[in-house]
This record gives structure tokens, sequence and C-alpha cells, in this order.
């Protein structure tokens, strides 16, 4: 698929020039290069994720974008945020961004928003792009940036990262599942990348996948991460796709939508942003080791389901866990209590990550991974737990 974008612009001599790699694509060509200098991104965040994403989608030469940033460069930020510069500590984001990349490309234009993302901003800002793309770290400018695509009919090119690991997608209405369809709600906690961490060449990957899935968009090549989910594991270097499913309830693009409109609720308050103690969920799907023994020692514990190899379950598993395989999760799944507390767990977190992203799409309302999985697990709450070697 392709969006559509305005009539074609005129390359010059110097861009021509610039663009040869592309133009020689057959796939590009001068066609998809105009196609890019014509059409429009709006980059809301450029921090870890936005800062390679713009980057790429300037070189690209798309030709008009959007930075929306309200915060200022912060020392902190240097590890993984490759647009700025030791001396442009304290200085806005968005506008320290604007000249990076102006000088990258001066043949685009952009444009600098040095604000939060709010309700009374957000249409306005996005109504005027072709493509929104997703470098928030908070869940009330991603519900927000997803409510308002789905209400104009444009693409959220969405990205997500903690610790070792990353998210992407493209949620597109029109096409398929949006970002509530898959996470109807925000979580009640969550931990920043302040309190978890984050590698710093982590966000340079999934930045740089969301501005591929942008392009592509654009040019109208390959096939989008349209109702599919991309997962990236940067400790076991592995990439995995899962599909994902429309929610015919979904409150903003189901068969009877509750948002028709954008109100004041998108605060950070609602959205769970406050910040909370390391036994808390670490992310929006996650809940720590400490915490899960916690609930388990509690008069109603979580229904904890371990998706691991028949083999590694009979080793060791938690109390009352049910063992179901992963490839036997489909199957599974008409006979699981779907309005249940349920955990789900497995030796490092990753094939729990594929389990609750299926369970969530199938209409699970409350379901969680353990972070970190049962390494943690020993790590952090039982030292004599056993793991095969």
């Amino acid at each position: 698929m392709s969006i559509p974008v305005p009539p074609q612009a005129d390359l010059s001599p110097e861009e021509l020039k610039r663009y040869a790699r592309h133009v020689v694509l057959p796939e590009v060509g001068l066609e998809g290069q105009r196609r890019l200098k014509s059409a429009s991104v709006l980059v809301v965040g450029v921090g870890g994720l936005g800062s390679p994403a713009s980057l790429y989608l300037a070189a690209a030469g798309v030709g008009r974008l959007g930075l929306v940033d309200g915060d200022v460069v912060d020392e902190s930020n240097l590890q993984r945020q490759v647009l700025y510069a030791t001396a442009e500590v304290g200085e806005p984001k968005a506008l320290a961004a604007q000249r990076r990349l102006q000088a990258l490309n001066p043949h685009i234009q952009i444009e600098a928003y040095p604000q939060r993302l709010t309700a009374d901003n957000a249409w306005d800002l996005i109504q005027t792009y072709d493509i929104i793309l997703d470098g928030t770290d908070n869940f009330a400018a991603r519900y927000l940036l997803n409510d308002v695509a789905v209400l104009q009919n444009k693409p959220f090119v969405y990205g997500s990262i903690s610790r070792f690991e990353g998210q992407v997608s493209v949620f597109y209405a029109a096409e398929g599942p949006c970002y509530r369809c898959i996470f109807p709600s925000p979580p009640a906690q969550r931990r920043s990348c302040a309190q978890t961490g984050v590698l710093g060449a982590l966000p340079g990957v999934v930045g740089t996948l969301e501005a591929t899935e942008a392009l592509k968009l654009i040019l109208g090549i390959g096939k989008p991460l349209i109702g599919k989910l991309l997962l990236y594991d940067a400790l076991a270097m592995t990439f995995d796709v899962i599909r994902l499913r429309k929610n015919p309830q979904c409150k903003v693009c189901g068969e009877h939508p509750e948002i028709t409109a954008i109100g004041p609720h998108y605060d950070e308050a609602a959205c769970g942003q406050a910040e909370v103690p390391a036994e808390a969920s670490a992310t929006e799907d996650t809940i720590s080791p400490q915490a899960l023994a916690q609930r388990l020692a509690s008069s109603h514990p979580p229904l904890v389901i371990d998706i691991r190899d028949p083999e590694e379950f009979q080793i060791g598993h938690l109390p009352g866990a049910r063992n179901v395989p992963l490839e036997q999760l489909d199957t599974a799944l008409k006979d699981l209590p779907r309005e249940a507390e349920i955990v789900v767990v497995c030796r490092r977190g990753r094939r729990s990550a594929d389990a609750v992203a299926k369970m969530k799409a199938a209409g699970f309302a409350h379901v969680r991974r353990l972070d970190g999985g049962l390494e943690a697990w020993k790590a952090l709450v039982d030292p004599h737990f056993p793991l095969p070697g």
C-alpha cells in the first residue's frame, strides 16, 4: 500500500546527485524520490527513537518534517540521542534537532514545535502531515497520537523500547488494527527509562526501523508492518513478528466507537505516568519478579502460564503454574479465563512477550509477562530456583 501525497515535486540537479543511490533503485526511481520530496512526516519526540528516525528521513529527502518535543537536551540523553552534541545541553531539543537536520539536508523543510503534545494542539499539528511517527516515552502521548491518527485516517508508525528490547508496528485503522486494539487501556503504573535503563544502541535500531516503515508507506513498496508487531531482542539478537487482529470492540476504531473526538482526558495521571518503586511493573505489559512474588503470596494470586517446553517446566516451575507451551497457545486460548489476572513466564522474557501480544490481541484484558523471565526470578527472588543449564 501507499499513502496519498501531493503532486510530485521536481528535483534539482543538486538533489538528483544527492539521492542518486535512491534513484537507481527500481523500487524508488525518479517518481519515488519525487514522492518523498512531496511527503510529510510528523516526528513526535526527538529523543532516543526520534533521533535516528528523523536523521534517516531527512537524509532520504522527505520534503517536510515536523519535530515535536517540549524537553531540553540533558547530559544523560547523549548516551543514545545521537542528534545532539555536548555543547547543546540545556537547549530545546526541537530547535537543536531542526538545526542539525537542516545542516544535513538543506533541500527539505523542517518545522520545529518546542512544546509537549497535548489534547489542545494535537489535532492541528497532526492534520497537516501525511504520517505520524512515534518517538514518545509516555502513554498519554501515545494514546493521543493513536486516536487522532484513527480519526484523521492517517498511519501511525509505532516504536517502543525498554532495557534491551524493542517493538515496532504500523497502526493504520483503514487497513488493520490500531494501538488501542492491542492495548485497550494504559497500565496503572510504569517505570521510566531513567529507572529501568536502556542500551544506548537499542533506540538506534528501533528508530531506524520506524523510519524504514515510513519510507515504505510513502513509496508504496514492500509490506508495511500493518497488522503485525515486530519484536527485537538485542541480547539474543533475534527478530520475531507476530500477527495482530483488529478488535471489533475497540473504543476508537471498533464497530461502535466511544471515542469520536479528542477531549481533555489525555493527561499523564490518567495514563499512569507517575514514577513508581522498583517492585512495580516495568512496562505496560510486564510485572517485576518482586511484585509477582507479592501477588503469589496474596489471597487472590494470578494465574501463571508457563510457556516453556514441558521438559523445562518439569525441572522447575512457579507455584500453581500451568504449562502451556508457546506453540500450543493458540489452541489453549479458548480454555483460559479472559477476565482473570494472568502472568506469562518463560526463561528470559522473549517468548512470553510473543504470548502476551497474542493474548491481548485475542481479548485478554489483564495479562502481563514476568520481566526478565525466570532468570530474573532466580536472581532477585529465589536463588535456588532450578533452571536447566
